[in-house]
């Protein structure tokens, strides 16, 4: 049976979007096609329709969460226009993006893991780190766009410091008090 072409692209959204969460609620190595294929109610065979590789995939997944990410930012800065880098600060260190990291930001949860990967999942997290980072240099208020530049790298890098940080620790008032220090020192 022959699947039209907006059932391909609804499938391979999907697809992605199970890929993506699993990588991040279990790590890379933590899933697996047949899980991700599982998850999409779809068949293995069918994976290979869609994607060369699991790598290829962690690729596309990280991308796609990543942008989402950023569409969050972008959303929060509209929302508080007068605090805009603030508001990206206090709506990520929250309690429940910590506890919900399958939902989460792609670089706090699998981050790490990238580091480990080969070019093709670097790559588009490369590329990722760079255009969050230039958004954050957009809502930072310092006078130079060096002091910019370093504003928005301290922030994103301690915005997922903090919330690894916070989700590693076995003690929640502690956890609870990484995140709400580090919006404090971050909040500028």
């Amino acid at each position: 049976m022959k699947v039209s072409r907006e059932q391909v692209a609804y499938n391979r959204k999907l697809i992605l979007d199970r890929a993506s969460r699993l990588f991040r609620k279990k790590g890379f190595d933590g899933v697996g096609i047949v899980d991700i294929m599982k998850s999409a109610r779809l068949t293995h065979g069918g994976f290979y329709g869609h994607f060369r590789s699991k790598d290829q995939l962690i690729a596309e997944s990280c991308a796609d969460a990543l942008t989402k990410t950023r569409e969050n930012w972008e959303t929060e800065a509209r929302h508080h226009p007068d605090d805009p880098l603030g508001a990206v600060v206090r709506s990520y260190l929250t309690p429940a993006h910590r506890d919900d990291p399958a939902t989460g930001c792609v670089f706090a949860s699998v981050g790490a893991e990238t580091a480990r990967r080969r070019t093709i999942v670097r790559r588009p997290f490369t590329q990722e780190v760079r255009t969050n980072l230039a958004m954050l240099e957009r809502f930072a208020t310092e006078s130079s766009k060096s002091a910019r530049r370093k504003r928005a790298i301290a922030t994103l890098a301690g915005m997922v410091g903090a919330l690894i940080l916070a989700r590693a620790v076995d003690d929640e008032s502690l956890s609870d008090e990484i995140l709400s220090v580090a919006a404090d020192g971050l909040d500028p």
